[in-house]
């Protein structure tokens, strides 16, 4: 049997994002590193065992790392590299364990979790071919209307007559989007508009799993309140959000990490 560590460290190595946590044996957050995951994974994973090792003020050497994630096999020293679906899942268990469903949103992908109570997977499903259903597409469109990304969610809301986008296709959506400001549509109405439609996209994936409540949306995505609205819209329920909602990936990797990777 694994033994167990008084302290463990979770990597979730992103597309976009590269994130770290370090916790105690009582799965409390000693602390915990996110930056942006750039041209090496391997750079910033060793990034943020640094960043860890300076806040903690703790030799981190022995301390077992479990990675999850797009790139979690360049986590070298890792013990164990273990699916976002299981580490996601585990994640949001911890902090809340009545949830039922997760809908995480990356910057190049997406998923939809079934949880049971014990807090594994039950079943899934990804959006991992195209990017309209990820933070990805909130990028291009922010850049078109040309506003910040943390911008988009607050203008969308904004919005008296939300445009009617209904490419599913980032690329054909860019140009409708062009299209509808050609019109002189309003930036907002605009805003609204894409965020509709990205949240129909992860509605139909969400169809596909069977939503059941409580459904928690995590990942950066779950900062952007325009996207959180439109989506309890599509799927007609209400959403639970983590207070630090990108970390969920790298907690869950952690927790596992607890148990010797159990």
């Amino acid at each position: 049997m694994a033994t167990k560590s008084t302290l463990s460290i979770g990597i979730d190595v992103g597309s976009t994002t590269t994130k770290a946590v370090l916790l105690d044996a009582k799965r409390n957050v000693v602390t915990q590193y996110l930056l942006a995951t750039g041209a090496s994974a391997q750079k910033s994973v060793q990034k943020c065992l640094d960043e860890l090792r300076k806040s903690s003020q703790q030799d981190l050497t022995v301390v077992p790392v479990i990675s999850t994630g797009y790139g979690r096999r360049q986590a070298l020293n890792a013990i164990k590299s273990v699916t976002e679906i299981t580490c996601h899942s585990v994640g949001v268990h911890h902090l809340n364990p009545e949830i039922r469903t997760l809908i995480d949103i990356g910057g190049q992908d997406s998923k939809v979790i079934r949880i049971g109570t014990d807090g594994r997977p039950l079943d899934f499903e990804l959006n991992d071919k195209c990017s309209a259903g990820t933070g990805r597409f909130l990028e291009v469109m922010a850049r078109v209307l040309e506003v910040s990304i943390n911008e988009l969610g607050s203008l969308s809301l904004k919005a008296k007559r939300p445009s009617t986008i209904s490419s599913t296709c980032t690329v054909f959506a860019e140009s409708e989007v062009i299209g509808r400001i050609g019109t002189g549509e309003s930036p907002s109405d605009i805003a609204a508009g894409v965020h509709k439609a990205m949240a129909s996209k992860i509605a139909t994936l969400s169809q596909r799993v069977g939503v059941k409540s409580p459904v928690s949306v995590t990942g950066g995505v779950a900062l952007n309140p325009g996207f959180l609205y439109y989506l309890a819209q599509a799927i007609q329920t209400e959403l639970w959000v983590p207070r630090e909602p990108q970390y969920t990936g790298a907690l869950g990797a952690a927790i596992l990490a607890l148990g010797g990777g159990e």
